[in-house]
């Protein structure tokens, strides 16, 4: 083998993963082609630490230009209700429920599960300014979406 054919193969072996590295670093370093545009949480925990990281990362996913979408089913449907009380989480202080006003705030969009209020004892009235009762229809349409991502809490 010539000098010249084993500069040329040495330099493909290293150029390959040299070339792995920085597509790596650039899918890392926030490219748009690896995010969604839309995401979908659905959150049905009673679990107060639970409830507060789902509503952490709808924020953060929020500041980061998702359009983000909540489904409060179950239990979780109490954080919508404007009587909602709960005890501050640290370290920020804050509980789930002041987190989903801050984003509704920043544009988020807010729904009860449509079981919710006919199996609870509460009512549209009951609910907060800018929440809305889902469809079947409309979320299965969000869940099938492929450019919405869906998370469940």
């Amino acid at each position: 083998m010539t000098n010249a054919i084993k500069t040329f193969v040495l330099s493909l072996l290293f150029a390959a993963p040299l070339t792995a590295v920085a597509e790596n670093q650039k899918a890392n370093n926030g490219s748009k082609e690896n995010t969604v545009d839309e995401v979908l949480v659905i959150l049905s925990s009673d679990s107060p630490q639970t409830q507060g990281m789902a509503m952490v990362l709808s924020n953060t996913m929020a500041q980061k230009g998702a359009k983000v979408n909540v489904l409060l089913c179950d239990e979780a449907g109490a954080l919508a209700l404007k009587t909602y009380e709960a005890k501050p989480l640290a370290p920020k202080n804050v509980t789930p429920g002041q987190m989903l006003r801050g984003l509704m705030k920043a544009g988020g969009t807010v729904n009860v599960c449509a079981l919710y209020l006919p199996n609870s004892e509460h009512s549209k009235e009951d609910l907060m300014e800018g929440v809305g009762v889902a469809t079947p229809p409309s979320m299965a349409n969000q869940m099938l979406d492929r450019k919405t991502r869906v998370f469940t809490f």
